[in-house]
């Protein structure tokens, strides 16, 4: 593991921002920027923009890189940033390099796509990346590729800081994180409905996207599970599941369009999705609207409380 870079900064909750379009399906920097604002007001302290709930794939090389900037540039300087690189070795080189002169801490590889998949070729892609870019980075497992046995030998490699772990096994994931032995950081990459169980397994952070509505509340819970507080934890976790139950109906299909619509309960809009992103019915955006009322009461209900505490925003 990088000896030049503080694993303490990753045990916390990684959101993935939405990415906003206007009218004409371009960027709206201006809505990105404001709602970074408000996330890093919450405590929102790590962030993994353009990734899979910002619509990595649907994103050019340039957006992605443009997208990094204005979290940067709304975030300030005391946030880390990871950028998400993947696709062709050649793209995902360039994309981490314009991150990185953007202002991103590192980055993180997505979830590879490419058909005849084996470890031994996923471990030349990451090894060509990452001898490019040598910066912190994380790796994003979602599938048998990259293996438990890949991951633990890309730990040897001195930038590689952690890993999202998302395949739902957790007994293999608390095997590979006893084998790891405490080198790099493991994280929950299945959001909080699996956070409380990975966490106890030997997880250090989860990501977020429901925390793109509520980011008091999933920050709450993280604090309660990194404190011991089960009990509290779950109580914060189960305002959390309708949203999350409902972004994970038909394959988690719903995972980006549900957010983009409960997202304008805050104020903002962040447009419409790209296709292949499925669209919402006005019986889903009824739906939507009222499990998005009941979370966002908690959230207002915790804003309070860390104001009458003293923690007014920066």
């Amino acid at each position: 593991m990088s000896q030049s870079y503080d694993p303490a900064r990753l045990r916390t909750v990684h959101l993935v921002p939405l990415t906003a379009f206007d009218e004409h399906d371009r960027l709206d920097r201006e809505v990105q920027a404001r709602h970074t604002e408000r996330l890093v007001r919450a405590g929102i302290r790590m962030f993994l923009p353009a990734a899979g709930t910002g619509e990595f794939h649907s994103l050019s090389a340039d957006e992605i890189v443009e997208v990094v900037r204005v979290t940067r540039e709304a975030a300030g300087p005391d946030v880390e940033i990871f950028a998400p690189v993947g696709l062709q070795v050649a793209h995902a080189i360039d994309v981490g390099r314009r991150s990185l002169q953007a202002g991103a801490n590192g980055v993180m590889f997505m979830p590879f796509t490419h058909p005849y998949l084996c470890n031994t070729g996923a471990a030349e892609y990451y090894r060509a990346v990452i001898n490019a870019l040598q910066c912190p980075t994380l790796i994003y497992k979602k599938s048998a590729v990259p293996s438990d046995t890949l991951l633990l030998e890309l730990a040897e490699n001195q930038h590689v800081v952690g890993i999202k772990y998302a395949e739902n096994n957790l007994h293999d994931f608390r095997k590979v994180v006893l084998a790891d032995q405490g080198r790099i950081e493991w994280l929950c990459g299945s959001a909080e409905r699996f956070a409380p169980y990975f966490l106890l397994a030997g997880a250090t952070g989860y990501t977020t996207g429901a925390g793109n509505i509520a980011p008091h509340v999933t920050l709450a819970m993280h604090a309660a599970f990194s404190a011991g507080a089960w009990s509290e934890g779950m109580r914060y976790q189960e305002a959390l599941l309708p949203l999350e139950e409902f972004r994970a109906r038909e394959q988690d299909s719903y995972n980006i369009s549900m957010l983009k619509w409960a997202v304008r309960k805050t104020g903002l809009n962040f447009g419409a999705t790209r296709p292949p992103q499925r669209s919402l019915t006005q019986a889903d955006q009824r739906a939507i609207d009222e499990l998005t009322d009941r979370l966002l009461a908690v959230e207002q209900q915790l804003t309070d409380e860390a104001r009458q505490a003293g923690f007014s925003p920066r």
